[in-house]
């Protein structure tokens, strides 16, 4: 689970477990919860079990470095897409296994994505030093409260790349200067998708990448999620809304993500942040 991933900015998935608590607002709609509903559930919640798997599972970032080896490339593991590295609730073991899997798949770049921050320092293993090189740490900052709580936390611990996922966006961001520079590396933006999406106002991505571009740091455009602005389309066969924001009143059309797509002003922007070089 998952050789393949339709991720854009990834290019594998691995989970060394499934389940997770809901912990602020972008967890709100969660789609792996939803997914794992779907398959049975019950690995959500303070109290639930986590799911488990076996040694066939955890083969499987190694036959991934094997053939980027081959290749004489870096691949990307998004890690974890149904749960999260840095909880509390890991099952007994697995965050030690996933240390050795990734110091075993020098290959593979391992993008740790948390939405609690605060673990990583007490969670990172003993031969961290200044951060692995192929880890690059990441934290979801969905609006200004939680990047002003999250983001501290994570430039607080050592990486080699660090990086944020503002998805779903649901609030305008400001970076402020002391947090971009030679601090972040990469931004991830996008909009919700899913039944019960939530609308993400244009000047929030665009407030984000300018000031990205600003101070150099790798901006990529996920997706405008359901909700997209009023264009050329049949917009009358579809739901419309207002949302306010600080450039005023913006009309947007409930699409669906494939039809809303993933231009930001006329060009997709697929921006990655450079491999450390040691």
């Amino acid at each position: 689970m998952g050789k393949s991933t339709t991720i854009e900015w990834t290019d594998h998935t691995f989970n060394p477990w499934w389940g997770c608590t809901k912990v602020s607002p972008a967890c709100d709609h969660c789609y792996a919860e939803a997914w794992d509903k779907r398959i049975g559930g019950g690995h959500w919640g303070p109290h639930a079990d986590r799911r488990t798997f076996g040694d066939k599972h955890w083969g499987e970032p190694l036959r991934w470095d094997r053939a980027a080896a081959e290749a004489k490339t870096q691949r990307r593991v998004f890690c974890a897409s149904m749960a999260d590295v840095f909880d509390n609730a890991a099952p007994d073991g697995a965050l030690d296994r996933l240390w050795q899997v990734i110091r075993a798949t020098p290959r593979l770049d391992w993008q740790l994505l948390t939405k609690r921050p605060q673990n990583i320092r007490k969670m990172l293993p003993p031969d961290w030093g200044d951060g692995y090189e192929n880890v690059w740490l990441g934290t979801t900052t969905e609006n200004q409260e939680e990047a002003d709580r999250r983001i501290p936390y994570l430039l607080s611990a050592p990486a080699r790349v660090r990086f944020l996922s503002c998805e779903p966006l649901l609030g305008r961001i400001s970076l402020r200067a002391d947090w971009v520079r030679g601090k972040l590396h990469w931004i991830i933006a996008g909009g919700e998708s899913g039944a019960k999406a939530r609308p993400s106002h244009p000047e929030w991505f665009r407030f984000l990448r300018d000031q990205c571009v600003s101070a150099g740091v790798a901006f990529h455009f996920k997706q405008w999620g359901n909700w997209s602005p009023e264009g050329g389309e049949k917009a009358y066969l579809t739901k419309r809304i207002q949302l306010e924001g600080e450039s005023g009143v913006q009309n947007l059309v409930h699409l669906g993500k494939k039809a809303s797509g993933r231009e930001l002003d006329g060009r997709t922007w697929d921006d990655l942040p450079p491999r450390p070089s040691l």
